[in-house]
């Protein structure tokens, strides 16, 4: 993807799959932010049937979220341009993007063989020492904050805090923004990300939170399996700009 260039087949096609890796990806949503999401549907839950103010609430939480990576896009993608642009570094934008593509590869298979061999959620930024404390706080935060927020506008902001969170989805898609050198590659990738979460996790937080522990464990291995064929794409593009060729499915991934 030419970051220079508008929006067209080749960029479209990459949004497209930036919204595909959101489908497939919020599987490992509901391991990472169920919690947080069954949290938040507890708080409003009245005991009756699913209520509009509920289901409103949690639209909320949604858009809040897809606003927090859009923006975050955005924002790592100025940067990229930025630095791209500073004199001597233009000319190593192919191998930082290389790197971001192996980065990116090696992250997203390792996340795979987790899901596979374990069947649930593997918090591999969590477990990291300063990412993981980040973690623990930004959760914080968001708990001694739900009753003051769950019920009104402010159900966005709670959503917003969530692209704050350590996420091995999310992380790979931030450095990809990065990669781009532009800001509004990046902000409309993170957009089209946020955009395929948010199926599976709106009907989590409003209809089926309940899934058993079995059916779960079967999604996440699945996902697994889906995550390490993914992968290859990235890993390949990133390998290729030094020179190195592996196989790789067709599929048109946005990463490179």
């Amino acid at each position: 993807m030419d970051p220079g260039l508008p929006v067209g087949t080749g960029e479209t096609a990459g949004l497209l799959a930036f919204v595909g890796l959101g489908l497939v990806g919020s599987v490992h949503c509901l391991g990472m932010c169920g919690p947080l999401v069954t949290t938040y549907a507890d708080r409003l839950d009245d005991g009756g049937p699913v209520s509009t103010h509920e289901i409103r609430q949690q639209a909320l939480f949604n858009v809040g979220r897809t606003l927090s990576y859009t923006a975050i896009g955005a924002l790592l993608g100025a940067l990229g341009a930025f630095l791209f642009d500073i004199a001597g570094l233009a000319q190593i934008g192919t191998a930082v993007r290389g790197a971001v593509g192996v980065l990116v590869g090696t992250f997203i298979v390792a996340v795979g063989l987790g899901y596979l061999t374990r069947g649930s959620a593997v918090d591999l930024a969590a477990s990291l020492p300063v990412v993981g404390t980040g973690f623990q706080r930004v959760s914080a935060t968001l708990v001694a904050r739900i009753d003051a927020w769950v019920d009104g506008p402010g159900m966005v902001a709670l959503g917003a805090m969530h692209g704050l969170l350590p996420c091995p989805l999310l992380y790979p898609a931030f450095l990809y923004a990065f990669a781009t050198g532009s800001a509004v590659t990046g902000a409309l990738s993170l957009a089209a990300l946020g955009l395929g979460t948010i199926p599976l996790v709106f009907a989590y937080g409003t209809a089926f939170g309940t899934l058993s522990p079995a059916r779960r464990s079967t999604l996440h291995r699945v996902l697994g399996a889906v995550f390490v064929v993914l992968a290859l794409v990235p890993l390949a593009n990133g390998l290729a700009a030094f020179g190195v060729s592996i196989p790789k499915p067709p599929l048109p991934m946005p990463w490179m």
